[in-house]
């Protein structure tokens, strides 16, 4: 099969979550199917080495967009466009026409897209497009629109929520079929459009490098752990509260405690949160060092969407996991089996100490853990549930 996959991120190097997901599953997919890689880069970014994707894929192309907010006309674009910010932020007349010639002159059997933003590229064609939800954005937008403090734009940011939630139904309805990252998304998209046609695709992990043992020194003292890419509002938000609610508690209970918290683009903001006890990392070299490094994983995350990859690759490397139910949404994660769970945030700080303290528990907790996600979240598995879904929408079913 031929497939032309479209995201708005160049697959390789995966440093976040997306790229993650879909460097694995064009590895994986490439060993019986050939892929073309179209992506966005950031002009603000180095221009990425294609070398490693182009192992993988027929052809690779890459086209350039701006810094969100550096882009003055695409701000007062929104103001009268019926698109929100995002879409507009990703609208190319270069590459709507690089797609349709591609598509002109190459035969494919399916359109892969990640992300419902960057549907607009793609004019009217008969090739069946595969649109792929990492997240419902507009619930995303909602939330920090509800939680945010700046009371003077907030109608426009809810105008900009409405866009986005009409847009995202529209895309999903115009492909011939959606998939969701979880059972928990698959439902929210139903119920807002009973006969959708969603499959589930989940993320996954890689299984065998985060199971091996790294240089990394033994633990020494009560280490807990916060990773996440800070460009994402909710790691914003939660580790925010992490440190201004939850932390505190757990100092007055294990006073000797330090907090590792690691993640790419941390705001200045977050930077600042750094103390003796506190120690804020952008680039770790292996995060598999984190992992191996610390008692236990913290994600007190209200704020839907995401990826989840931390929760996935904490499991992988057998380190405890205390998360909200928003945090560790949408794996099949039982508490008391394979994490502890709550939304309170007292209740948070009192779980992230008994693991600490009580060995055994973490233990059970650490072993069931992996065992889920080497069961259900290996990217081999589920790259063939993906094969599955191609073959059904090559089809047109």
């Amino acid at each position: 099969m031929r497939i032309l996959m479209f995201t708005p991120y160049v697959p390789y190097p995966p440093n976040s979550g997306g790229q993650t997901r879909t460097f694995n599953l064009i590895k994986n997919l490439s060993k019986k199917h050939e892929i073309t890689s179209f992506s966005f880069w950031r002009t603000d970014q180095a221009k990425p080495e294609l070398l490693e994707l182009k192992k993988y894929c027929r052809k690779v192309e890459i086209f350039c967009r701006k810094k969100a907010w550096a882009s003055p006309e695409k701000i007062l674009l929104t103001g009268i466009s019926p698109f929100p910010y995002l879409v507009n932020m990703y609208q190319s007349r270069e590459v709507q026409g690089a797609i349709s010639r591609e598509l002109q002159n190459e035969k494919y059997d399916l359109i892969h897209v990640e992300t419902y933003y960057i549907m607009p590229n793609i004019t009217k064609t008969s090739v069946p497009i595969l649109l792929a939800e990492q997240t419902i954005e507009y619930l995303v937008y909602q939330h920090y629109t509800q939680t945010s403090k700046l009371l003077p734009i907030k109608p426009l940011l809810y105008l900009d929520v409405a866009k986005h939630k009409y847009w995202e139904k529209f895309f999903w309805q115009k492909a011939q079929k959606v998939v969701a990252m979880s059972e928990a998304d698959k439902q929210k998209m139903v119920d807002l459009i009973p006969n959708l046609n969603v499959g589930v695709v989940p993320n996954g992990v890689d299984i065998d490098f985060f199971a091996q043992k790294t240089t990394q020194p033994p633990k020494s003292g009560d280490k807990f752990l916060f990773v996440g890419n800070f460009n994402w509002l909710q790691n914003r938000e939660a580790v925010e509260i992490l440190v201004s609610d939850i932390w505190p508690l757990i100092k007055k209970k294990l006073p000797q405690a330090s907090l590792w918290i690691v993640g790419r683009s941390p705001t200045v903001e977050i930077k600042k949160m750094a103390t003796k006890d506190i120690v804020v990392s952008e680039d770790v070299e292996d995060i598999r060092n984190a992992y191996q490094g610390a008692n236990v994983l913290l994600a007190p995350l209200f704020g839907g969407g995401g990826t989840r990859y931390k929760i996935l690759e904490a499991m992988a490397s057998k380190l405890p996991v205390v998360a909200t139910e928003i945090g560790i949404e949408g794996i099949g994660a039982i508490d008391g089996k394979h994490a502890l769970i709550s939304n309170d945030k007292k209740k948070l700080a009192e779980l992230a100490v008994k693991i600490v303290n009580d060995k055994k528990l973490a233990a059970k907790i650490s072993a069931n853990g992996q065992k889920l996600v080497t069961n259900n979240y290996n990217w081999a598995g589920i790259s063939r549930g993906l094969e599955e879904i191609y073959e059904q929408t090559a089809r047109k079913d």
